[in-house]
């Protein structure tokens, strides 16, 4: 038995509207419900009970417990025998105008209770209403449920209810004219403090421009003054020169050794004047970005030319990871190489024996990652933050052995935050140091516009990706492939490959089917999940007897060419033929 009966009631009169609700509050009350939740089921009885006198005549009102549901609820049914309620979901959407007040019983009744339902047609209407009893309400027995029905059937007062909901009007009364004296206590409050902050806002922004026009006047400073360092600074390394070329006549082994400290010193402080021109240019704004393509591998070469003089430890060993599976990068190589020489000459400063390891990874959708990873002394977590400021050393031992300005990495975080990227560092004391620098694959002008997109797809030459884990293949496909009418990028494995896929679009991919990490198979299969790469021509290039199976498998590449019988002609043919068909399906 899910609902047990407490008490019924007719609905004919007036007075009867008034029993229904002092009843409503009584038995909300014996069932649990704190004050404001009694007056919320006596007003919803009330107004659905006038609706039922109002405008059928006449009506029942049944009072239940419903115990269907884990927690016990107090279930109301107010049925009439009128002629329905016309418009029915109008008024309960709130869009219904009435003159009579007609809906707005119904509307403040279902915002009331926890359920409420509307079953009307022309032979009656029945609204159900119900309201959850607290969780600390403990379960009535039946015992007790037919001791309240029993008291609840002894004769009513009407004018005592009246009394009750006059007290409750006043009490409510009471309750606005206090939080009325609350919310204009609050609003003084208020007033006062936005006062205060109206005036620390004026002084923050005296401060501000204070600490504006001193950061303008150092940036004027720094600026000026690196200039002007330059020009006797070159006239001291032209005379050095002129005395090392022995212009004027010969010296002598302490001579040379003189003027050689003499080229050290005024070397060290021509770069130190080239990091504060170049600190000062960034903060005035001033450093222009120069974006242009260049791969990975070529910056590696660069550096590997650049820093080898730099390398007087035969004990540690300059490592540059060959970089696989990631696109041309449109940014400024200049200053990419110029983080990256701060980054590796500090390594080989402060790493005594092991290594020094330079790499890159591509980081989906459109990142790249270089990582300069050395064995030295390792840095404290402490002075994670200090070594990006400006000529901030970190104290030790180790200081007294390697001089620096304390420049070069505050100067790597300025220029990597102009390319749009950041820079980050990982070590302690003893365990090496790694420095990361991650910048977008195409530098835009607004930050908004840093994402991947097909850049490059419209360039004069058609980009042909490579995929074979044979690096003398790959050489001949370099040899085969016209460079004047191709772009080739590369790629070692399948993992690689589908990096490069998505990151460079590719007008066509020739592609191996025997490779590591992830096969030829599996490479065209991801490929064709993807609406981005499904369209993208493959050619299969393989060494492999294929059976019609396997063939089957490879339904979707464009062409599949044996290596043993490659050409130039053969392969300028499926690729002409691909392009042609990719751009014309």
């Amino acid at each position: 038995m899910s609902n047990r009966r407490i008490i019924v009631l007719a609905l004919q009169t007036e007075e009867d509207i008034v029993v229904a609700r002092q009843r409503a509050r009584q038995i909300a009350a014996a069932l649990g419900f704190d004050n404001q939740d009694q007056a919320r089921v006596a007003t919803s009885v009330s107004e659905i009970a006038r609706n039922a006198v109002t405008y059928a005549k006449d009506g029942q009102i049944e009072f239940a417990l419903d115990e269907s549901a884990p927690q016990q609820a107090l279930s109301i049914m107010i049925k009439d025998r009128g002629p329905g309620i016309r418009n029915l979901q109008t008024i309960l959407d709130g869009s219904y105008r009435s003159r009579t007040g007609l809906g707005k019983g119904l509307i403040g009744a279902r915002r009331l209770m926890d359920r409420f339902d509307v079953q009307t047609g022309d032979k009656g209407t029945t609204v159900t209403l119900a309201k959850t009893r607290p969780r600390h309400a403990r379960p009535l027995s039946p015992k007790q449920l037919s001791a309240v029905a029993n008291l609840l059937s002894q004769p009513s007062s009407p004018h005592e209810e009246l009394r009750q909901q006059n007290r409750e009007l006043l009490q409510s009364l009471e309750d606005l004219n206090a939080r009325g004296d609350e919310l204009q206590q609050l609003t003084s409050e208020l007033e006062s403090t936005n006062r205060g902050v109206v005036a620390l806002h004026s002084e923050l922004e005296t401060t501000a421009q204070e600490l504006r026009r001193a950061s303008e006047l150092k940036t004027r400073f720094l600026s000026n003054m690196s200039h002007e360092f330059r020009t006797p600074l070159n006239s001291i390394l032209a005379l050095t020169r002129l005395l090392l070329d022995r212009v004027d006549g010969e010296l002598s082994e302490e001579q040379v050794k003189q003027v050689r400290f003499i080229v050290g010193a005024a070397s060290g402080l021509m770069e130190l004047v080239d990091d504060l021109l170049d600190i000062a240019k960034v903060e005035a704004g001033k450093l222009d970005v120069h974006p242009a393509k260049f791969g990975v591998h070529e910056l590696f070469g660069a550096l590997r030319g650049l820093l080898k003089p730099l390398k007087t430890n035969d004990a540690v060993e300059l490592v540059f990871e060959e970089p696989s599976g990631i696109p041309v990068l449109y940014n400024d190589e200049g200053k990419v190489t110029q983080i990256l020489r701060n980054f590796i000459s500090n390594a080989l400063k402060y790493t005594t024996k092991g290594s020094v390891v330079i790499s890159a990874q591509f980081k989906e959708p459109d990142r790249v990652l270089f990582t300069v990873r050395d064995t030295g002394i390792g840095i404290a977590k402490e002075y994670h933050d200090r070594i990006f400021q400006e000529f901030e050393q970190i104290p030790g031992a180790h200081q007294a052995r390697v001089k620096g300005t304390g420049l070069g990495l505050p100067l790597s975080k300025k220029l990597a935050e102009l390319l749009r990227g950041h820079v980050a560092v990982d070590s302690a004391p003893g365990e090496g140091s790694s420095f990361f620098l991650e910048l977008p694959i195409r530098w835009t002008q607004d930050e908004q516009e840093n994402f991947l997109p097909d850049w490059d797809k419209h360039a004069d030459k058609p980009r042909v990706l490579v995929a074979d884990d044979e690096e003398a293949f790959r050489y001949v496909m370099r040899r085969m492939i016209d460079p004047q009418k191709f772009e080739i990028i590369e790629a070692s494995d399948g993992e690689s490959a589908l990096l490069a896929v998505h990151a460079s679009s590719p007008d066509v991919v020739i592609l191996d089917l025997n490779m590591p990490r992830r096969d030829g198979y599996g490479v065209l299969e991801e490929m064709g999940r993807s609406e981005k790469t499904r369209n993208i021509p493959v050619i299969v290039s393989s060494s492999l007897a294929l059976s019609d199976l396997d063939r089957a498998r490879l339904s979707r590449s464009r062409a599949i060419l044996s290596k043993s019988s490659l050409s130039p002609d053969i392969l300028s043919t499926a690729l002409n033929e691909a392009l042609a068909r990719s751009h014309h399906p």
